[in-house]
């Protein structure tokens, strides 16, 4: 979350429009910037399971992050290279995730405001802010994301969601649908060609500058913060 927001600042200043895909180092649950965390998450679930809480800079609701079945995706431009009504800006930067579904073999949607689904179910969620003239996009690729700890560590409306419950029912693995393990790699490689596709892009693979680190570093305490995470 520190480097999102770290490239947000730098795309600010003129640096390049960035595409960023990455993996949480543990389970962990990012929480949408207006959210109450009691409301959310069940914190005794997370800290038994060892599952880090992080407040994201976006709205939008709870997402749970898994290392070993999801990547996520941030995606940073100017403004002025995206649609300004912000319902046709989610479609257009969601693009590049349902083009990776189709590549591997989904027939992925785009449902507004921010979801990608498979035969109805939810695989991809999306928030997005902007600031200093610049639209910063980040979401799910849920290819292989353990959807029973999700169901037991989100709540809706403060309840508690089971395996059995509305949660379970609404949402889809990319490989629960295609009905075969999708490994890492493959997801990761599919989203780069499904960016490329959706946004016809010519994407160049590069390294994080000077700036971005040092920014990212100095960004890093308030998300490490209790009074962030809590602050809500």
């Amino acid at each position: 979350m520190a480097m999102d927001e770290a490239l947000l600042f730098t795309v600010a200043m003129g640096g390049v429009p960035t595409l960023r895909l990455y993996v949480f180092n543990k389970p962990t649950v990012t929480l949408g910037y207006f959210q109450k965390v009691e409301e959310v998450v069940d914190l005794e679930f997370a800290r038994k399971e060892g599952i880090d809480v992080v407040r994201r800079v976006t709205g939008g609701g709870a997402v749970y992050h898994d290392p070993e079945g999801e990547v996520t995706y941030s995606i940073v431009v100017p403004e002025q290279n995206v649609p300004g009504d912000v319902a046709e800006s989610f479609k257009y930067l969601t693009s590049g995730v349902i083009e990776a579904a189709r590549a591997l073999g989904a027939p992925a949607e785009f449902v507004p405001l921010n979801d990608g689904v498979v035969a109805g179910k939810k695989f991809s969620g999306q928030a997005q802010i902007r600031r200093f003239g610049v639209v910063l996009q980040h979401g799910t690729f849920m290819y292989a994301t353990n959807l029973n700890v999700l169901s037991e560590v989100i709540k809706v409306q403060g309840v508690k969601l089971s395996s059995r419950g509305p949660v379970r029912a609404r949402v889809t693995t990319l490989s629960e649908y295609l009905g075969r393990r999708i490994e890492r790699e493959e997801a990761v490689k599919a989203l780069i060609e499904g960016f490329r596709r959706g946004l016809g892009a010519d994407l160049q693979e590069g390294t994080y500058t000077e700036i971005e680190l040092r920014l990212a570093s100095e960004l890093e305490w308030k998300y490490r913060s209790r009074d962030w995470v809590f602050m809500r």
